[in-house]
């Protein structure tokens, strides 16, 4: 009996021992299941990175022309009373209304007309469209001058400003100006003395003080578009939609004015 219970229990202590399975039942390729996803998931964050980097280009390359603008205008700006006593001074269009000049074209040849009466300048050239017969700008500025007390002797029409750049080609090419004081809205001028000094014409700029209404604000927004064509211009510096002949309209003006 004793050598049995000697036997039972170390069979028991026998059956005690741990015997644990601790194979690796984890099936194949269960630790790399979520690869795919977590490269699509650097991809997505790469995408989005390149896509805020671009952005950011688009934006610096869009403001350069605007800098441009600044840089290269930022000693030619001043005032109607302290303007260098210039021979001509270039109003550009600014839309008609009924025929007559809109309220921003009337504020720029209210100052022309003011600096030729304080004899700072001796004639003044009006630019803008007149592309088709029921649309003509310079006549209706010369006709507003004229009500205003400048001479018509002393007034010269460019009929083929289409934009500024056509407008100071044609001041420079076509009339002969080699210097002159600009006139424009504020948000406008520093296009214009860019655009004609780079066609030849030393210019000084002159902008009209305005309220701040829907159709300035329109015009400042449009003026970031602008400045890049501004820039194309400059570099391309391209023909005038019409260029014609030379006209003498300046030189007789000046010398009758002198």
């Amino acid at each position: 009996m004793a050598e049995a219970d000697g036997t039972t229990n170390a069979t028991d202590a026998t059956d005690t021992t741990d015997t644990t399975d601790t194979t690796d039942t984890t099936e194949p390729g269960a630790h790399t299941m979520h690869l795919p996803r977590i490269r699509a998931h650097a991809r997505s964050r790469t995408v989005q990175r390149r896509a805020v980097q671009a952005v950011m280009l688009l934006c610096v390359l869009a403001l350069l022309p605007s800098a441009w603008l600044f840089t290269a205008t930022s000693d030619r700006l001043r005032t109607a009373e302290d303007v260098p006593r210039t021979d001509v001074a270039v109003v550009f269009g600014a839309g008609l209304w009924d025929g007559e000049p809109s309220p921003y074209l009337a504020r720029r040849l209210d100052a022309a007309a003011r600096l030729y009466r304080e004899g700072r300048v001796e004639v003044l050239l009006v630019t803008g469209d007149n592309s088709r017969a029921e649309y003509d700008e310079p006549d209706a500025m010369r006709a507003y001058l004229t009500d205003h007390g400048v001479p018509d002797a002393r007034i010269v029409s460019d009929y083929a400003g289409f934009d500024t750049w056509d407008s100071c080609v044609r001041a420079r090419k076509i009339f002969g100006v080699d210097e002159a004081v600009l006139i424009s809205q504020g948000f406008h001028i520093r296009r214009a003395v860019a655009l004609c000094e780079q066609a030849g014409v030393r210019s000084y700029g002159i902008g009209v003080a305005d309220r701040h209404d829907v159709t300035w604000y329109y015009g400042a927004a449009r003026e970031m578009f602008a400045a890049g064509k501004a820039a194309l211009d400059a570099v391309l510096e391209p023909d005038p939609h019409f260029l014609g002949p030379e006209e003498p309209g300046v030189e007789r003006a000046l010398a009758e004015a002198r």
